[in-house]
């Protein structure tokens, strides 16, 4: 690819000027090649129940209304989470969306949870990664005709940063191919925990799983890494096996970004929001203190660029505040792989958006 990624930048300001300057950057990188009545996917993550850092709905209202003005049919959109918690299932995950604020009413556009009951509904993706050949996505993101990523950009104990890498390559996947990425071997279960009701041995499409002494007792030779046990068992003793690196985390998620991208080049818009910068991501029941100020709003058409300008400017000051917040990892792993594969490019020049 020649040249420089473009990535528009705008000063936070107040919550009024904020919207006003989220429409201008939206016309300046919504791609002149996306048909009238295109069904477009909003990916945005809704927050923990309890958690209140993530991006507020009255942003995505901007959005919707953009994309309704130019004849796009808008839905907001996640994937259920591979960890228990609020959004494990569609029915909590919709419940949780909804008590965050991301009503219909609010925000003018339906919410679909992409992958299914559990997790389960995916397509297969044709890739050329390093890791995959094909990697699982979420159905409906998979279908949807053009993209909008809105990411909260902050901090994150496996993979130093999350940005819109991050936002499409874990939260466009499927819990198969979040599971995936997090572990090299199948689920376990937490005997002590176990109180065989048996729920998982008939949910288990592949046989996997025994009952021994009472308890649920899951066979690696077995078991095909769907996951579906962890979102079915009553008790949350069904655990992931955390074994993956993270520079291979890293290096996964970006070919599953890949992945959520696939047929969609061209038709795919990034927004990242540097406020409420958080060293750690929306996925816990409580919101982290801020470790910086509030810095702006990022829009690209390159996921890639648009991270590195975003570390660029949280670290403008010449300080690596995500090697501070977490020394172990290597967050520059993300957008070396991820322009490697041909995502992006991390070359990018920037242009600030002013009144």
């Amino acid at each position: 690819m020649n040249g420089k990624s473009r990535v528009y930048f705008s000063r936070i300001g107040s919550k009024e000027e904020n919207l006003k300057r989220l429409k201008w950057l939206l016309e300046r990188i919504w791609p002149e090649g996306i048909a009238e009545k295109a069904i477009t996917a909003i990916k945005i993550h809704f927050g923990e129940r309890g958690n209140r850092t993530f991006i507020p709905p009255e942003y995505a209202r901007v959005v919707v209304e953009f994309l309704l003005a130019r004849g796009a049919t808008p839905f907001l959109t996640d994937t259920n989470t591979l960890y228990k918690g609020t959004r494990t299932v569609t029915p909590s995950h919709l419940e949780t969306a909804y008590h965050n604020g991301f009503t219909y009413e609010r925000v003018g556009a339906p919410v679909v949870i992409a992958d299914g009951l559990r997790g389960e509904s995916y397509r297969e993706v044709e890739i050329k990664g390093r890791f995959y050949r094909k990697v699982k996505i979420g159905t409906e993101i998979h279908l949807a005709d053009a993209l909008v990523v809105l990411t909260h950009f902050k901090g994150h104990e496996l993979t130093g940063f999350g940005g819109s890498i991050k936002n499409l390559g874990m939260g466009c996947s499927s819990r198969e191919g979040k599971l995936s990425q997090h572990s090299t071997t199948s689920p376990h279960v937490e005997r002590s925990g176990c109180t065989g009701c048996m729920v998982c041995v008939e949910n288990c499409a592949f046989g996997a799983i025994d009952m021994v002494e009472g308890k649920a007792l899951i066979s690696p030779e077995r078991c095909s890494g769907c996951s579906q046990c962890i979102a079915v068992c009553p008790q949350g003793t069904i655990k992931v096996t955390w074994n993956e690196s993270t520079a291979h985390v890293q290096r996964k998620m970006a070919e599953h970004a890949l992945g959520a991208i696939k047929g969609k080049e061209g038709k795919a818009i990034y927004l990242n929001f540097l406020i409420n910068i958080t060293p750690i991501c929306d996925c816990y029941p409580h919101s982290e203190r801020p470790f910086m100020e509030d810095i702006g709003i990022l829009a690209s058409r390159d996921p890639v660029a648009i991270d590195q300008a975003s570390v660029d400017l949280i670290n403008r000051d010449g300080r690596d505040r995500f090697r501070e917040i977490h020394p172990h990892i290597d967050w520059e792993i993300q957008l070396e792989h991820a322009e490697s594969i041909g995502l992006g490019r991390r070359d990018y020049a920037l242009e600030e958006i002013t009144d």
